[in-house]
C-alpha cells in the first residue's frame, strides 16, 4: 500500500501524515479495495479547472478529480484536489478546513472503490459513506 501526498501549483503541507494514511487505508480495506498506489496532489483552482477542461470537457471549478488506472478492486490512482476550492467550501458549509479536506479525500477514494453520485440515491449513499468514514477520523488534532 502506497499513499502519498504532493503539491503541484498549491503549497500545502498535510499534518498527521501517518494517521491520514492509516485512516484512508482502513477505509479502502473496509470497502474491499486494495491500495496499490494512491497519490493525492494539491493544486490551485486554476490548475484543477484546466484539468477539468482538458480531460473531462467540463468548464467548471471543482474541488476534486480522480483518475483511476486499475480495474476492479485494486486502486492505482491520482487524485487532484484544489486547496482553494476546499478552503472556500469549508467556509461556505461552516466546516473546519481539515474536515472538509478529509471529506474530499474520502469522497475521491469512494469513487475509486466504485461508488457514483449522479442520481439522488447514489448521492445519498455516497454522503452516508463519507459521514461514516469521517466519524472514524479523529478531528481532535490538526484543526486548521
Amino acid at each position: 500500500m502506497a499513499i502519498s501526498f504532493h503539491s503541484s501549483s498549491a503549497e500545502y503541507r498535510l499534518r498527521q501524515l501517518g494517521k491520514t494514511r492509516l485512516w484512508l487505508a482502513a477505509c479502502a480495506d473496509q470497502e474491499g479495495c486494495e491500495l496499490i498506489d494512491l497519490k493525492y496532489i494539491w493544486c490551485s483552482d486554476e490548475e484543477l479547472h484546466r484539468i477539468n477542461l482538458d480531460f473531462l470537457g467540463h468548464d467548471t471549478f471543482t474541488d476534486v478529480i480522480a483518475f483511476g488506472y486499475e480495474e476492479g478492486s485494486s486502486i492505482e490512482a491520482e487524485v487532484y484536489i484544489s486547496i482553494d476550492r476546499v478552503r472556500d467550501n469549508a467556509k461556505v458549509l461552516g466546516h473546519r478546513y481539515r474536515q472538509e479536506l478529509d471529506r474530499v479525500m474520502v469522497h475521491a477514494l469512494l469513487h475509486l472503490c466504485g461508488y457514483r453520485d449522479k442520481t439522488a440515491s447514489e448521492k445519498n449513499e455516497m454522503t452516508e459513506k463519507e459521514n461514516f468514514y469521517l466519524s472514524l477520523r479523529d478531528f481532535s488534532q490538526g484543526k486548521k
